[in-house]
């Protein structure tokens, strides 16, 4: 992916999304050639000239300064998330050179004790990629129970969450009605992480793989939206459990930038809670079968095009 463009993308992107109702600018039923508001309108909110943010959208300057970024995000009414993804963009748009490969991850010692901390409450740990680096026995037989439970421990086989949500059909099945509420905030934190790693060669080729394979991924991918890595909550129909709404937390890892553990709750006293109990005390199958995956012999959701595994 190349960096230049991706700031004055997202700031395109964002500027089609709002009308002049949004910010207050009156709005005389004109029909505009294209969507959103235009770049004047825009400029003039942010308070900086017409040509300059022109030339910050179309890539030509990359010196934005912190106080025109923030000016920006105050115009576009972008949250704080949002805004922090702004200036990751702008710092990565001016870098230059080779910056060095990211280093391979896994899930240290610490990390995995605390994994084991959870009990039977499921959890998972997640790298910079939202790749699955380590899961407890109940966080496997909740999120991939199909899946061999050491494949997170096999770099070139681990599994991806944004692959599993949007090509394997198992994991979509899982997420049931709120499968296109989990695909938009699975895009919208690989958004985010580019924004946070821009130099990852295999982010890049995660995105372009899903791109390819996935008309749906395309299409929320280039809404532009953020996510933060926050408490959220969905409802699953699981093949051994059925139907359950669960709480992910996520919990950042200090000591390894860009790990995460989320852990799976029920709220006390629910079908939901009962159903997570079900589950630790059940196991999973050693033949639990995917759905739609009779016959496959690749691992869902991990990489299938012998990309580099060494990261």
């Amino acid at each position: 992916m190349d960096k230049k463009p991706r700031l004055g993308e997202f700031l395109k992107t964002r500027r089609s999304q709002l009308q002049p109702a949004d910010v207050g600018l009156p709005d005389f039923g004109e029909r505009r050639r294209v969507p959103g508001l235009r770049r004047d309108e825009l400029a003039q909110l942010a308070g900086v000239g017409l040509s300059y943010y022109t030339r910050l959208e179309q890539g030509l300057s990359l010196n934005a300064s912190p106080e025109v970024l923030d000016a920006l995000a105050r115009a576009l009414g972008l949250d704080e998330v949002e805004r922090a993804h702004l200036h990751d963009l702008a710092r990565a748009s001016r870098r230059t050179g080779t910056r060095r490969r990211p280093a391979p991850e896994r899930a240290g010692d610490t990390t995995q004790q605390l994994l084991g901390a959870f009990g039977d409450a499921p959890a998972v740990v997640l790298g910079r990629r939202s790749d699955v680096l380590a899961w407890n026995r109940t966080g496997h037989a909740l999120f991939a129970g199909h899946l061999d439970p050491h494949i997170p421990d096999q770099p070139d086989r681990r599994p991806n969450t944004a692959r599993l949500v949007f090509l394997d059909a198992h994991t979509r099945d899982l997420y049931d009605v709120d499968w296109p509420k989990k695909a938009r905030d699975v895009v919208g934190k690989l958004r985010l992480a580019v924004g946070q790693h821009p130099d990852d060669p295999r982010l890049a080729a995660l995105i372009g793989e899903l791109a390819m394979k996935s008309a749906e991924f395309s299409t929320m991918w280039s809404e532009h939206r953020v996510r933060k890595w926050d408490l959220a909550t969905y409802r699953m129909h699981h093949p051994l459990v059925g139907r359950m709404q669960l709480n992910l937390q996520t919990l950042n890892v200090p000591q390894e930038e860009g790990q995460r553990i989320v852990v799976a709750t029920a709220d006390a006293g629910t079908t939901s809670a009962a159903a997570l109990c079900l589950l630790a005390q059940a196991g999973v199958p050693t033949a639990l079968p995917a759905a739609g995956q009779a016959g496959r012999t690749e691992t869902p959701g991990s990489p299938r095009d012998g990309a580099d595994s060494r990261s």
